[in-house]
């Protein structure tokens, strides 16, 4: 068995195989880090800031990584209602929790649902626009690790990105959650073949004094856009991309039942703190 670690994604992935297989392995490394040189937000030279920068100008031809993302998120707003929006960078900008690169105050901001495709790789936006794809693009990143290492040759592994995590293979992987009111506990929630877990959490954050990560796309009130929460969400699916993306959808929701989970296969699963 191989287990490696690199700091990327703003975190640490890690990516074990059954197989001692190095070339592959580091391949797998290099999507990770693909995705975020194209996706990054902290990157002002990245095809997001890009995006952010332009898409409401002109018509920008996109990596198809970048599309497919943009794709999917899409219809991830579309089927919870609006509720995953990745339309919110400014509010996080504004938070200090992402850098500022584009002076937006003086426009009215449009979301997700005003990029426009032109061709399948083609994009414009109807406004302007300040995306952040950080509740997306780690589940991407992760899922594009597998398939890496798939075509690769390895028949079975697990990559690991801060706690989005994808088993494939003939082996399973046992899965832990931290216990939301005492962080450094972990809940062992069973074992994981062929599939992805994501798991939104404050876990070590001091909620008095910093911001949530979560935003909720409907606020109005300023005191109300940072979801304020102390319980652990997490989402089973077939690939990390949703899996990652459908936590937001759970926090915000507050509910097992919203009917996008069943759409797209997934299974929320919430612990109490």
């Amino acid at each position: 068995m191989m287990v490696r670690c690199q700091a990327l994604l703003g975190t640490f992935v890690e990516i074990s195989t059954d197989q001692e297989d190095s070339q592959a392995v580091d391949k797998a490394f290099a999507a990770v880090k693909q995705v975020q040189d194209l996706m990054g937000f902290h990157n002002p030279l990245s095809e997001l800031s890009q995006i952010n920068r332009w898409a409401h100008q002109v018509s920008l031809e996109l990596h198809p990584w970048t599309a497919e993302v943009l794709s999917i998120a899409q219809e991830i707003h579309q089927q919870s209602n609006g509720l995953f929006n990745c339309g919110i960078g400014h509010r996080l900008v504004s938070a200090g929790l992402l850098p500022r690169h584009i002076d937006l105050s003086r426009h009215k901001l449009g979301g997700i649902e005003d990029i426009y495709f032109l061709d399948s790789q083609l994009i414009s936006s109807s406004k302007p626009i300040c995306l952040d794809l950080g509740g997306i693009a780690k589940g991407f990143a992760v899922d594009k690790a597998v398939e890496s290492l798939i075509s690769n040759g390895i028949e079975s592994g697990c990559v690991n990105a801060g706690g989005d995590l994808r088993v494939f293979g003939t082996s399973p992987s046992s899965v832990q959650i931290r216990n939301p009111r005492m962080p450094n506990q972990l809940i062992d929630i069973g074992s994981l073949q062929n599939g992805a877990i994501a798991t939104s959490g404050l876990y070590f954050s001091r909620r008095d004094q910093e911001q949530s990560h979560i935003i909720n796309p409907f606020a109005q009130d300023e005191s109300e856009v940072h979801l304020s929460f102390s319980d652990s969400y997490s989402i089973l699916a077939n690939e990390c991309v949703y899996a990652d993306a459908l936590t937001k959808v759970l926090a915000l929701s507050r509910g097992h039942t919203h009917p996008c989970f069943h759409y797209f296969s997934a299974q929320a699963i919430r612990i109490a703190a």
